[in-house]
């Protein structure tokens, strides 16, 4: 974490490259195949911090806005090809990634969080189902919110 004066330029291409590049790349490849198959669904996975801002995390949150406005236009240019795209805009979610934080942004993070919790995994995985499944049909350049309200306030 560091606000964009004290960032690194390596730091910023790195979790870019991750974050960003990775979902466009893994679209790519994906989406000529559905394309040739008649439909399909790509779902990525995105972060309440690309609807928000979060001090110290600009290349975060930057790359995960990115997921978001790439979800919508990916959206548009697929649609007419059988192919629905969205995103997950997860909260804080107990996760591995997670588990260093430290008690101080744990506590920090529960308390700004509406519902006063973290999520489980299996919540997104749930959201997940749903935007793959055949109940979303009609659900595309969707950037679904599952962060107990974080986003909300």
């Amino acid at each position: 974490m560091a606000f964009v004066g004290d960032a690194t330029e390596e730091n910023w291409d790195r979790v870019i490259s991750v974050n960003l590049k990775g979902v466009f790349l893994c679209s790519k490849y994906a989406v000529r195949e559905m394309v040739r198959k008649g439909g399909g669904v790509i779902i990525s996975t995105a972060s309440a911090m690309g609807l928000v801002g979060l001090p110290g995390n600009t290349a975060y949150s930057a790359a995960k806005g990115g997921i978001i406005q790439f979800t919508k236009t990916m959206a548009l240019e697929y649609a007419s090809s059988n192919i629905r795209v969205n995103c997950i805009c997860a909260g804080w979610i107990d996760t591995p990634m997670n588990e260093n934080l430290g008690q101080r942004i744990t506590d920090w993070t529960v308390r700004e969080t509406p519902m006063r919790r973290w999520g489980r995994p299996e919540e997104i995985a749930q959201a997940a189902l749903y935007l793959a499944s055949d109940e979303s049909s009609f659900v595309t350049g969707t950037a679904l919110v599952v962060d107990g309200g974080w986003v909300a306030k």
